[in-house]
């Protein structure tokens, strides 16, 4: 099979989606039977090719990136016109049998363009899927009938998660979607080898700074049970939009000694990250499914999160989902599991036990087989 796939996202650029796609990428490497054209983007203009394997060969099409986690749109425009031309050129020097596309916008629109001669597969992945992000409602407003017509074209639609599914099914009741979950790196990402517990309780969250994470509302959690003298350190990786904001407001609290901002860290260190804490938290209100929650379930890490998608699949008896959505909220989960360490201890290993259903080589056997299908 001649597989082309494209993400206008790919590491260093981009947050959960890309990575997604570059796990995926190992697990189809050195497949005898399985060729693949790979079309992102770089942070500086031009176009790099280069072997990830000797069956997978990725071409970046540079743009003028200001910033590697944050996409503006002129960044979008730019990539969607540049990669056109590229896109186009993959078509006529390779017989592909089927696109894979990861968002349904802005990569969806080339595969759109291409329907009538070659059928493809989109991932949604979560912000390409109309909903409550608040920096995208303009462009759900604008694209929405653009985004139903690639929709409506492809061969099949993807969701990572049932609670991404049933969002997607409120813009276009007529879809017919898959759910192909997230995997975690079981062999990176695992518990520490000792489960002794440090007198100060340790809290971690990890992703994007940015309104829909709702990071404030964690901190307003800590600042609550710091002045009820709990003992504790909260540590937020991540960087993004909000990052000056949530300085401030960490420093407004006077929670300098308690809250510490690390600013985004490498993937590399990520793994001793998760095994240096003890609880990892979220108030997202909106998710495709959270990579850094699987990731710290795989570390071992109990946890705390308010209600968003993904969690079905995620969340059973090793960790708290808390309603409604506040501060209060989450501070009461917090000194439930800090009170009762049997049952953190319980939940510990209940998070590893279930991140072990989620492994990449079981994600790539279902495209695989979904590939098949539509072949």
């Amino acid at each position: 099979m001649n597989l082309l796939m494209l993400n206008y996202e790919f590491p260093p650029i981009g947050g959960g989606a890309a990575k997604a796609h570059q796990c995926l990428l190992r697990q189809y490497a050195g497949r005898d039977n399985l060729h693949v054209q790979v079309l992102t983007s770089a942070p500086q203009p031009g176009v790099v090719t280069e072997k990830l394997s000797e069956n997978i060969t990725i071409h970046r099409v540079g743009v003028h990136k200001k910033d590697l986690h944050f996409w503006r749109r002129t960044e979008v425009m730019e990539w969607l016109l540049k990669a056109g031309l590229h896109y186009r050129r993959l078509l006529r020097e390779n017989r592909c049998d089927l696109v894979h596309a990861f968002f349904g916008f802005p990569t969806g629109w080339l595969c759109y363009r291409s329907a009538g001669r070659l059928p493809y597969v989109i991932s949604l992945r979560g912000s390409d899927v109309p909903g409550q992000h608040a920096r995208f409602q303009l462009e759900y407003k604008i694209l929405g009938p653009v985004f139903r017509a690639i929709w409506r074209n492809a061969a099949a639609l993807v969701a990572c998660s049932e609670g991404l599914k049933s969002r997607a099914l409120r813009f276009l009741p007529s879809a017919s979607i898959d759910v192909i979950p997230n995997g975690v790196e079981l062999d990176k990402f695992r518990p520490p080898d000792s489960d002794e517990k440090a007198e100060v309780l340790r809290l971690l969250t990890v992703g994007r700074l940015s309104v829909t994470k709702r990071v404030e509302m964690l901190i307003d959690a800590v600042d609550i049970l710091h002045k009820q003298g709990c003992k504790l350190c909260f540590t937020i990786v991540g960087g993004g939009a909000l990052e000056p904001q949530l300085r401030a407001a960490v420093l407004e609290r006077n929670l300098g000694d308690v809250v510490e901002m690390t600013g985004r860290t490498d993937p590399e260190d990520m793994p001793q990250v998760y095994r240096r804490n003890d609880i990892f938290i979220s108030a997202s209100m909106q998710e495709g499914m959270s990579n850094a929650m699987l990731e710290a379930m795989a570390s071992g890490l109990p946890i705390i999160t308010t209600r968003c998608e993904g969690l079905d699949e995620l969340i059973v008896d090793n960790g708290l989902v808390v309603e409604p959505a506040n501060a209060g909220s989450i501070a009461g989960a917090i000194k439930k599991l800090a009170d009762d360490r049997p049952l953190s201890r319980q939940m510990s290993l209940a998070a590893r036990s279930r991140a072990e259903q989620f492994t990449w080589s079981r994600v790539a056997e279902q495209y695989l087989a979904l590939y098949e299908r539509l072949r």
